[in-house]
Parts: C-alpha cells; structure tokens; sequence
C-alpha cells in the first residue's frame, strides 16, 4: 500500500452507490481529535452488513460520522483530546464507531473505547466492539435474559449470532439457533447452542416450540413452550413466525431487515402471551447512549473474554486493499463469524 501524503491518510470511499467494485481507496484529510475524542492509528476494521447497505446508497452515516465506511476498529492510540483521562498515546484499545474504521486513523469519542481484553490479539480485537455491544445492548440490557431462560438466535454463525451464543451461554441460559447449512450448526454447537435448526428445511417455530415445552428439572415451564427471548435479522420475512415462536411474556428484539420491512402483526396473539417486540439500532444513539452501553460491555462481557468464556470467532483477516472481495464474502453468507481488514 503507498503511504499518503502529509496532512491526509487513506481511507476507503464510495464516489458512487453500488456493488463491491464501487469501493475506492483514496486520501482524505487526516482526522484530528476534539476535546472529547482520542485518534486511533487502525490496525485492523471489521466488516458488517451494515457497510454493505452504506456502500450501496441505503444507510447514510449519522450527522457529524466520517462518511466512509467502517463501524469497529483495534489500534493504537495516536493523540489525545484536551478532556479525555485514562488514555494515553500508545495505548491499544478497540472502538465502537459511527463510521471511518476503513482507514488508516479515525476519530473516537472517549466513552466508546475499550481497552483489548487479555488474551485477544489487537487485530481480532476489531472483531468485538460492535457484536459484544449489538448483545449485551439488545439481549440482556433490553430484552433482560435471564439465566436458564432460552434464547433463539436467528442466524446463528454471523458473528452476532456466535457472540450470543456465547454470552448467553456464560450466564447460564439456554440457546437455540437458525442457520442454514450442517456446518454453520455444528459451529453453533460447538460454541454452546443446545438446539439447532437447519431452516432451509425445518420450521424453528415448531422446533423451539417443542424442545422448550417443558424444563429439564422442573417439569411443564411456567411461561408455556416458546423462547423468551429472540434475537432477530430478519425483520419483517420473519415478524409473524417469531411471535408465534414466543413464550409468555417473551420478547422479540428486532436488529435487522434482512427480510424487509413490512409486515402484518397478530395482536391479539402478542396480547395473550403478553409479550413485547423490541426495534433498536445502534448506530444512531446518541453519544451518551452509547457511552453507557460501551461501560457495561466493559464490566460485564470483557471479563468473561479474559477468563476464556467468551471469544471473538473470525473466519478472515483480509487487507484494506481487498476491501472489495471481503463484501463479496459477505454478501456470500457463506463466512462464519467475523470478516476483517487489516491495515
């Protein structure tokens, strides 16, 4: 890769909305820190769906975002602004981002850096921050999972679907995933998930259903068959199926459109189980919002990585250079786990 010029770095940029081949490597002006912000020279970036649909023209950046791509990064800490304590140029930390993680440095607010757990390269680092944040926000702190309650993850090998796995695991619930071919299941089991659909060709309403209808101690469950907790990508394809997936007073959390995003509800079937659907992104939150959930990922998920519970599971590490061909291994589906750019 050929060094930028003084004064701009390179970044990754979309000049037109489109395919894989719409992605240029460019020089753009070197970001500098404001008073509430640290500048991480990048190591490596994951890659998310969520840079697919910017990359295409459908999901802008956040007012004040870089504007190219790139929602997670591990580095080094390049500057520091004039209020920010507990950092230090030098410093290796990880970082929830707005955007700009496909380049050579970004800019940070403060209270989304995580320092690298022990244990974790600082490349597979970049792995982390979006998945462990996208759970602990929408799984436990949302949705309030319990311990020996039962989790459906739809899509379960993404690498949202094997961080769920895994921290649900960890507090002592149960977990059910969907997946689409034997080998992305059998990953799944091996990283904890007790029930697995193939759901080319299995219904996951009747199968959770099922395997859930009665405790393995106590008998009948008390909320009836069903999960009470889903975590879901699909959206509107899927809206339908998971109510009826539900337990009593379970609830859906919707974190993706894969499937669209309209869809007929059954009420009258939500108000019998006295259950709840929960819509979130994470993107969009404000500063402070965030800031709180990076603080929790921090005390509760970071110990249960240094302790060898949890791992971030990484099925590429690929230059900046072929940003190109790891959004062709996305678009695929065909990875398991997370795909990253390494600088």
């Amino acid at each position: 890769m050929v060094a930028a010029t003084l004064g701009v770095m390179l970044a990754v940029t979309v000049t037109t909305p489109g395919g894989p081949e719409a992605l240029v490597l460019a020089e753009v002006p070197d970001p500098s820190p404001g008073a509430d912000e640290v500048v991480l020279d990048v190591v490596a970036a994951g890659v998310n769906r969520a840079d697919l649909l910017q990359r295409q023209g459908h999901y802008p950046p956040p007012p004040g975002a870089p504007a190219y791509l790139g929602l997670e990064c591990s580095g080094r800490v390049a500057a520091v602004g004039a209020n920010v304590t507990g950092w230090a140029v030098g410093d290796q930390a990880c970082a929830l981002l707005s955007g700009g993680g496909y380049a050579a440095r970004v800019a940070v607010p403060a209270g989304q850096l995580l320092p690298v757990p022990a244990g974790v390269s600082l490349v597979d680092a970049a792995a982390l921050p979006e998945v462990a944040c996208t759970v602990w926000s929408n799984v436990f702190m949302s949705a309030g999972l319990a311990p020996g309650q039962w989790l459906l993850v739809h899509g379960g090998s993404s690498g949202i679907g094997t961080m769920a796995i895994q921290l649900a695991r960890a507090i002592g619930a149960h977990v059910a995933v969907t997946a689409g071919s034997a080998e992305k299941l059998d990953v799944c089991r091996s990283l904890g998930a007790e029930v697995l659909v193939n759901y080319r060709d299995e219904d996951f309403v009747a199968v959770i259903r099922a395997a859930t209808a009665e405790d393995r101690e106590t008998g009948p469950r008390r909320g009836g068959p069903g999960a009470d907790v889903i975590l879901d990508n699909m959206g509107a394809k899927y809206l339908a199926r998971n109510v009826e997936a539900l337990a009593a007073y379970g609830r859906l959390v919707v974190i993706g459109l894969q499937g669209g995003t309209r869809a007929e509800l059954d009420l009258g079937l939500l108000l019998r189980k006295r259950a709840a659907i929960i819509a979130t992104s994470l993107r969009a939150r404000p500063i402070d919002e965030k800031a709180t959930i990076v603080a929790a990922v921090r005390e509760h998920v970071w110990p249960m990585i240094e302790a060898g519970a949890v791992r971030p599971i990484v099925h590429a590490r690929m230059p900046l250079a072929d940003v190109a061909d790891a959004h062709r291994l996305l678009e695929s589906s065909t990875h398991i786990g997370k795909v990253l750019l390494t600088l």
